[in-house]
């Protein structure tokens, strides 16, 4: 095989290179990191429909849903209290985003992943141990910086490390994580919940303690990526972790290209303030809305909310647990579903069909709902038949979210990014995605009580906003190499008024630095 890459059809380069045992190892450990952020989900809506949880520390939302049977559905949960102690977490998350963004661009994304791992272990302790409000606050907090340098940290080094044909199903492997931690939270729910004394609670909250400590042993065995290593002045040592990684021994191509890349980063002084020029401004678009309208869809609400709102429509508690396991077990199956489709139908047809697929569940579910609650809250005995229906279109609707803006919201981002404001452009679209949890999680009880079955119906309307947004908007980038991204913005009807020919930066150099050493096909 001749030096370099190769040049298919269009001008799109392919490296040479394999998925290698070494980096689907690799990724697998590093994908872990989404197990304490799909833990934490799966946990919080649970404690807080146990009732010996609420009885300790939040004694008047016990009493609403114990002793008061009149009590409207809707606004049995209602507590500024109870919002703080799910909400706090992602607010913090967004904090932490931005000093990990520092830390992953200068010392690498292991360490990040690290520091996430020792800081959601401290907060899981804390949880567990809980005595007062204020400690489970506290203990959420640690967890929520925990969950921003893992957040920060994970997404990109899966799509440094993947060969760029199999990019899209290994970094999903990311949220097939968080997937996996929100079933094994929900089935610990379920059974610590009958544990008598009431103190399940405890090892539900305290049980953090396991993904955490994979993540920190795994964050320590890991190597570092070749981009990041290139980009901390360690070339050597990078082009030799890259002929491990891809399998073969000319990687010239592709270490040329890194370096091109690298050499762009450190001509910029100011990252976050480079965001800001027009070259940039589909990058900025894209690290904003896809993680904005990926909240707007509505899935924490189901996820970090399922037993309770399973409860508010009429599940006995035992039931809303297993319901919400049921989801979840949902989620991970249509996952999978996700990780097979992405690289071969690509990204845009599964966002446009998870879309149309969740817009028709919001509104059967809000008519449903609203048929039996109607605006006072107040069903009645409700039939069984009634209750598998709700839960039948609410899977529907989360199968739908998984195989599309569920893994896509993080895949996506990740990979259009250069390197020169990778780090950066990452760190907002976690911030953007823990202002919009947090805000949700804040509000989502009381949107809940006011709104009613409606609150449905605004998700959807969002979906629809989201989907045109997608379809108008958003290129394909299945198959494209990360440091050649630039074509697909230049290629775009809309963007390619932003990155014209020339101002590209290393996508332009390293494409003109290919035509050597390089061969058609």
């Amino acid at each position: 095989m001749p030096a370099g890459g190769f040049v298919v059809g269009d001008g799109q380069k392919a490296y040479p290179g394999k998925l290698t045992p070494f980096v689907l190892f690799t990724c697998v450990v590093a994908a872990m990191g989404g197990l304490i952020f799909g833990y934490d989900i799966g946990i919080s809506g649970g404690v807080t429909s146990m009732p010996s949880f609420l009885r300790r520390f939040f004694p008047s939302v016990y009493r609403k849903q114990q002793e008061d049977a009149t009590t409207n559905q809707y606004c049995q949960y209602d507590s500024p209290t109870l919002t703080l102690f799910t909400s706090s977490l992602y607010l913090a998350a967004l904090i932490s985003s931005l000093v990990a963004s520092t830390v992953t661009r200068k010392f690498g994304r292991r360490l990040s992943m690290l520091f996430g791992g020792i800081l959601f272990c401290a907060g899981a302790l804390i949880n567990g141990f809980a005595k007062h409000v204020w400690m489970l606050i506290v203990g959420r907090i640690l967890l929520g910086f925990g969950i921003g340098f893992a957040n920060q940290a994970v997404p990109l080094y899966l799509s440094e490390m993947a060969p760029y044909k199999y990019r899209g199903s290994l970094n999903i492997g990311f949220q097939l994580s968080i997937t996996i931690g929100i079933l094994v939270a929900e089935v610990l729910n379920y059974f610590f919940a009958k544990i008598k004394g009431g103190w399940g609670w405890r090892l539900s909250l305290g049980g953090a303690v396991v993904p955490a400590l994979i993540i920190t042993l795994g964050s320590l065995v890991l190597p570092d990526t070749p981009n990041s290593m290139i980009e901390r002045g360690k070339h050597e040592e990078a082009k030799t972790k890259l002929r491990r990684i891809r399998g073969v021994d000319d990687v010239s191509q592709e270490y040329d290209d890194l370096v091109a890349a690298s050499k762009e980063s450190q001509s910029i002084e100011h990252p976050w303030t480079n965001l800001l020029r027009r070259k940039y401004r589909p990058h900025l678009t894209m690290a904003i809305m896809i993680p904005f309208f990926q909240q707007l869809t509505g899935i924490n609400v189901i996820m970090f909310y399922a037993p309770v709102l399973f409860n508010t429509i009429g599940f006995t508690t035992d039931a809303a647990l297993m319901s919400a396991v049921v989801t979840g077990s949902v989620n991970v199956a249509a996952t999978l579903v996700s990780i097979y489709g992405v690289d071969r139908w690509g990204r845009r047809f599964l966002f446009l069909e998870g879309g149309t697929q969740m817009l028709i569940c919001q509104a059967v579910v809000a008519a449903c709902i609203g048929a039996k609650f109607g605006v006072d809250g107040t069903p009645g005995e409700l039939p069984k038949w009634y209750a598998i229906v709700v839960v039948t279109f609410i899977c529907i609707y989360v199968a739908g979210f998984a195989w599309s803006w569920g893994p896509l919201g993080w895949l996506v981002p990740s990979e259009i990014f250069p390197l020169e404001i990778r780090s950066a452009a990452q760190s907002i679209t976690v911030s953007v995605n823990m202002i919009f949890t947090f805000i949700i999680a804040q509000i989502f009880l009381t949107m809940l009580c006011h709104l009613k079955f409606g609150l449905f119906l605004v998700f959807a309307f969002f979906v629809v906003v989201m989907s045109i947004f997608i379809y108008i908007f958003l290129p394909e980038t299945k198959g494209i190499p990360i440091e050649e991204m630039g074509q697909v913005w230049r290629s775009h009807w809309y963007w390619s008024r932003f990155v014209e020919d020339g101002e590209y930066g290393n996508g332009l150099e390293m494409g003109k630095s290919s035509n050597q050493g390089t061969k058609h096909v």
